[in-house]
């Protein structure tokens, strides 16, 4: 088994799509039209999706906005420079939420973005985890 994609409800796709590919930098690996039931779905990541998890970008038609809630958390990107990640979204026009830093209670450089919906990502900076892959 293994993770296939995190589902997001949007507002306005084209919008989301420009964040997600533009701002950080992944690309648009599919979209389809569902006339039948009213949504759009567009599927974004850094890889093809046999190669690894992405996210599914939900459009319903003719909402515009969601509620978020207080059960959802965030994504969360490796990137190898968290600082230099969160200046290159603001010089996008992206919202860094939380400037990159050691977290509070740990070892680990972390940010925090925020995409056109609201949701919140956050950037780990490669290395600084505390924790390795697979167990090594």
């Amino acid at each position: 088994m293994r993770i296939l994609h995190t589902m997001l409800r949007v507002g306005d796709l084209d919008k989301s799509i420009d964040f997600y590919t533009r701002v950080l930098g992944m690309k648009l690996l599919r979209r389809k039209d569902y006339p039948d039931g009213k949504f759009t779905l567009a599927f974004l990541g850094y890889d093809t999706e046999d190669k690894t998890a992405v996210i599914e970008l939900t459009y319903n038609w003719g909402v515009d906005r969601y509620e978020l809630g207080t059960a959802y958390g965030h994504i969360a990107i490796e990137v190898e420079d968290a600082y230099k990640a969160c200046a290159d979204v603001k010089a996008s026009g992206g919202t860094v939420t939380r400037e990159a830093g050691p977290m509070k209670h740990g070892s680990s450089v972390i940010a925090f973005v925020q995409d056109p919906d609201g949701y919140k990502i956050e950037f780990i900076q490669q290395g600084t985890a505390g924790w390795t892959r697979n167990g090594d």
